[in-house]
């Protein structure tokens, strides 16, 4: 459902990060997505022959550098990347928790797999070894919330704090979930988004059940999002987290926010056998439920960074969706993601998070150079950096079960 903003209060990102296959860092990241840079390649950690996945997006090497050794034994790959994320997103909006009450202070994250890599180690030691040999972190390591309660651990946040876990839908759930806080007055800064790391032997063959996954083995074909060639998408690792204020509280410390989170709503799909009705399909209802709460006319939204599923009946299931919303090529759609991955958790923050700085240097990142939609979609997908004033985007995101999400980014006037 749509939040409602009962007062003139705004929420704004003060602060963000990414770490993905194509850079680890905001201003790295951004300027591998401008480039339309591939970042897809064969999975490197694990011997992969048996499975038919032959490309992912493997990001910041095998090795995390900054995370304590003793932390590490503890954690599962997925939270050690969200640490990382949360420091340099601290940092970025020069949010010093030391500063704040601890109850002034949220976390609210994401997952969609948890500590899959932990949990299968964990797993493999007590079938080979026996049940003394499973560590005592087993018990919290994998579990969704364990990112949440590191990062409060971490940063002493202990005001709101929560996880969702509807796949690439819950990156914006979450940043949602963030922004009611905040418009609450619950809290004047919450650290929100998500991160994932699916690519262990456990969590690819659980993936590999959805049969949504692409089987191509050339990095620059396997992930084509509303290309007539279309075959799955590619999974990858990463994500991004961000810094969310009250927007008089961020003023009135001196931060210079990137833009309002200003609008967001979520549906689900029928249950399958359920006959569709006539009406406006979730996903078209998530979209104008969002633009509404926004205050945002269709026609004022200057680019769509598209869920991008990368399958034939969801990428057509999209695109009608925008054409209805916006008219045919009424807007300009991209999806970086097809350059490094479909990150579920992950993937949604990251495209707010490129969505803001789209706004803040105006240009549209592009899908690729390898981007050609089918015409029968009618939808005007972005296959070079377009530039042009920017103000409002759209961030939609489906998870697997049948959540949709859809969020409204849009700059700040002077």
């Amino acid at each position: 459902m749509p939040e409602t903003a009962t007062s003139t209060r705004r929420t704004v990102v003060t602060g963000i990060s990414a770490i993905a296959p194509g850079g680890t860092g905001a201003d790295a990241f951004w300027q591998s997505v401008l480039a339309g840079r591939n970042s897809l390649g064969p999975v490197t950690r694990f011997d992969a022959d048996s499975f038919p996945v032959r490309v992912v997006g493997e990001a910041a090497g095998e090795e995390l550098d900054g995370i304590d050794p003793k932390l590490a034994v503890q954690t599962d790959r997925w939270t050690q990347l969200a640490l990382l994320a949360s420091e340099e997103a601290l940092r970025d909006a020069a949010v010093r928790p030391e500063q704040f009450s601890p109850y002034d202070l949220g976390v609210i994250t994401a997952s969609s797999s948890g500590g899959n890599t932990f949990g299968q180690r964990e797993i493999e030691a007590l079938w080979s070894k026996g049940p003394r040999h499973v560590g005592p972190y087993q018990s919290i390591a994998w579990f969704y919330a364990a990112t949440t309660g590191q990062l409060s651990i971490r940063h002493g946040m202990k005001g709101p704090c929560g996880v969702t876990v509807t796949e690439q839908a819950g990156g914006l759930d979450a940043i949602a979930q963030a922004r009611r806080t905040l418009l609450q007055g619950d809290a004047k800064a919450v650290l929100t988004g998500g991160t994932e790391a699916p690519l262990s032997p456990y969590a690819l063959a659980c993936q590999t059940t959805s049969r949504r996954l692409s089987t191509t083995g050339d990095p620059h074909r396997a992930y084509l999002p509303f290309d007539v060639a279309a075959g799955g998408h590619v999974p990858g690792e990463g994500g991004a987290l961000l810094v969310l204020e009250d927007e008089d509280s961020a003023r009135e410390r001196g931060a210079r926010p990137y833009g309002e989170i200003a609008g967001h709503a979520s549906t689900f799909d029928p249950a399958p056998g359920v006959p569709l009705t006539a009406g406006p399909t979730a996903l078209r209802r998530a979209v104008e439920l969002a633009l509404a709460d926004a205050r945002v006319r269709p026609d004022e939204v200057d680019v769509v960074f598209a869920d991008a599923a990368g399958t034939p009946d969801l990428d057509r299931a999209e695109a009608r969706c925008l054409v209805e919303v916006f008219g045919p090529h009424g807007v300009p759609v991209t999806a970086p993601k097809a350059r490094y991955g479909r990150l579920y958790a992950g993937g949604a923050p990251l495209d707010v998070v490129t969505a803001l700085l789209a706004l803040r240097e105006g240009v549209i990142p592009p899908t690729g150079p390898t981007a050609t939609a089918d015409a029968a979609y009618r939808i005007d997908l972005v296959s070079e950096p377009r530039e042009g004033p920017l103000r409002t985007a759209l961030v939609i995101a489906r998870g697997y079960g049948g959540f949709n999400s859809a969020l409204v980014v849009r700059a700040l006037t002077p």
